[in-house]
């Protein structure tokens, strides 16, 4: 008996989940014998994914609405309205964030061997940078195969001025300069709240610099031994009666998003001018999202553990509709961290190591989107990009992403950058802002 108790913690320590677990994958374990009456089938099934279900009708319901108001043309003032519950999902959830982060790794840090938590890290860094490597390429190759440039545009339809968000000249040695000043803040407090573009402080969490600081805190807290033992119950405490606010906020998140999609719709200028002048570049992104995120990484998950990939994305399918609507990955990190530990049964020690780190650096779909809108651009210039161009395409598109913001829009600043790095015009990155939230 004692054996198998132990086999079981080592499962949930290297990340698996239970088979009989009452919520693995969003099914109850049934026993052998009489059958079970359908109905009751049916409605432990949907109990069981009821969040899911409720989010999945947010998200149609909310395109439905969004298409509905536009007939009657909104004004500014009732476009607010409308996309109000939405804000406030943003806000709860980006309200959480900071005590989410810091407790979490602070704890996970502190919880984990040095020697073992060095490895660990050092996999998770390598797997960032493989698959950031991978989108980005799928990104470019898409871009060429649709070639989305290739049509007429009206440059001045669904264009916002761009001159006071893009630094003026920005380098690349200057995204690496940024980085590592955001690693290493000069005041922790100001962290919460001000990151570092180009030299200068900059309304926005500077979550890389937490994520740092709250690690080596953690290791620190561990080395001290017993005096430590205290404050890392401390953060225990916090970390987890934080994980009970995300559930009560997870069930709020379906009203939101039905509300941030419908509010978006509404926003937009000319639906029909704006997909017939973009829908080639909107395909490109998409299908490349569906490659990396459907295939590829999928995937790298069966090649490493042998088991159903699209068991485990159905289990955080509420997170991935959360990031869809409110087109953050900052804000999505509460109810990923919900999702991956109740769902799919993903040790705490592993989910509140790992995920903090990953909605900060491993921004996948960041890199994608920037290389097809790179390649876009170009076309839509009639410059033809060679080999070095490419390149430079798929390795800045990498670093600058990793020190993307996790927040909506924070890639489109950083694709300055790519574009500054292969001599193309910044103006035409206003292009792309009405569909951002959407690829």
């Amino acid at each position: 008996m004692a054996e198998k108790v132990d086999l079981e913690e080592v499962k949930a320590s290297n990340g698996e989940a239970h088979r009989d677990g009452p919520l693995a994958n969003g099914f109850t374990g049934q026993r052998k014998g009489s059958p079970e009456p359908m109905s009751k089938r049916l409605k432990r099934i949907v109990m069981a994914n009821l969040l899911v279900i409720l989010t999945v009708a947010g998200v149609i319901v909310g395109v439905f609405i969004g298409l509905g108001v536009r007939t009657v043309s909104p004004t500014l003032t009732q476009q607010i309205y409308i996309g109000f519950p939405g804000e406030i999902l943003i806000r709860l959830l980006k309200m959480i964030i900071i005590p989410l982060v810091v407790c979490s790794l602070v704890s996970g840090a502190a919880s984990i061997d040095p020697k073992a938590l060095g490895k660990l890290g050092g996999w998770a860094m390598l797997f960032f940078l493989v698959t950031t490597l991978i989108a980005s390429s799928i990104g470019v190759v898409m871009a060429f195969i649709i070639k989305p440039g290739n049509v007429e545009m009206n440059t001045t339809a669904n264009a916002k001025d761009m001159s006071d968000d893009i630094p003026a000249n920005k380098e690349v040695i200057d995204s690496f300069l940024d980085l590592i000043r955001n690693i290493f803040p000069s005041n922790l407090v100001s962290a919460a709240f001000q990151s570092v573009p180009v030299g200068t402080d900059q309304d926005g969490m500077n979550i890389l610099g937490l994520v740092v600081f709250a690690i080596v805190f953690g290791v620190a807290l561990r080395k001290l031994g017993e005096e430590g033992e205290i404050l890392i119950k401390f953060f225990n405490s916090f970390n987890e009666a934080t994980m009970v606010l995300v559930s009560w906020i997870m069930w709020y998140a379906p009203v939101g998003i039905m509300f941030l999609v419908a509010g978006k719709i509404v926003e937009m200028d000319d639906v029909g001018k704006l997909f017939a002048s973009l829908g080639k570049y909107i395909a490109c992104c998409m299908i490349g999202h569906a490659i990396h995120g459907l295939l590829v990484l999928p995937l790298i998950y069966f090649i490493f553990t042998r088991k159903n990939p699209y068991t485990f994305l159905w289990g955080i399918f509420t997170a991935l509709a959360t990031a869809f609507g409110t087109s953050s990955s900052s804000a999505t990190l509460p109810l990923m961290m919900k999702c991956v530990e109740e769902k799919n049964g993903v040790s705490k020690h592993i989910s509140r190591f790992i995920l903090p780190i990953g909605a900060t650096v491993n921004m996948d779909g960041a890199a994608l989107f920037q290389c097809v809108a790179a390649v876009f651009i170009a076309q839509l210039n009639n410059t033809s990009l060679n080999f070095i161009q490419v390149i430079t395409i798929l390795v800045t598109a990498t670093a600058s992403s990793v020190g993307a913001a996790g927040i909506p829009a924070g890639g489109v600043l950083t694709l300055a950058i790519i574009l500054e790095a292969i001599g193309l015009p910044t103006s035409d990155i206003s292009l792309i802002l009405a569909v951002d939230w959407l690829v």
